[in-house]
């Protein structure tokens, strides 16, 4: 195997053995994704499709949505209808990412099983993402299936991570 370069980055992860329950992990997976999840995030990206927003500030819009975003869940609150999520076994701490790959810092898996999880993402607005993962070993896994829209979340929190460590290294010298 060759070696899979991974950066430091502290998230939460909850999660179990896929053959727990496939069936039901699989439809939380495309539950959460980004049209099930998020319909103003669909709307928003409609409405920009057909140029609708064009004569918008776009740091404005972004601002009314994330509220829109706010008020929605706290109306779930209010009315007790949260969305509910399977319960997962496992509570884990992954230490680093990689483009496709995650260490946990304590080994918890199984080397060639199939798990299904959900990452706590340390971005803004805060949100889970659903994945499918191998183990590689007791603590390396490599995602298997994610959704586009937190791949593309993920690769940019793991941009944001090696500037924060470029600028640590340039801070050393």
């Amino acid at each position: 195997m060759s070696t899979v370069r991974l950066v430091s980055a502290p998230i939460n992860l909850v999660f179990s053995e896929a053959e727990n329950d496939a069936e039901g992990y699989e439809r939380e997976f495309h539950q959460m994704s980004e049209s099930d999840e998020d319909p103003i995030g669909q709307w928003l990206k409609l409405a920009k499709a057909r140029g609708e927003t064009s004569d918008s500030d776009p740091v404005m819009l972004n601002l009314m949505v994330e509220l829109y975003r706010k008020m929605d869940k706290l109306e779930q609150i209010l009315t007790m209808s949260t969305p509910t999520r399977l319960a997962l076994t496992y509570d884990g701490i992954i230490e680093s990412i990689g483009f496709e790959h995650f260490k946990l810092k304590e080994s918890m898996l199984e080397p060639g099983k199939q798990y299904y999880g959900r990452v706590e993402m340390p971005i803004h607005p805060k949100r889970e993402i659903a994945v499918f993962f191998e183990a590689l070993d007791g603590s390396l896994a490599k995602i298997t299936q994610i959704h586009e829209r937190d791949e593309k979340e993920w690769a940019s929190y793991l941009t944001a991570r090696e500037r924060v460590m470029i600028r640590q290294l340039k801070g050393r010298e």
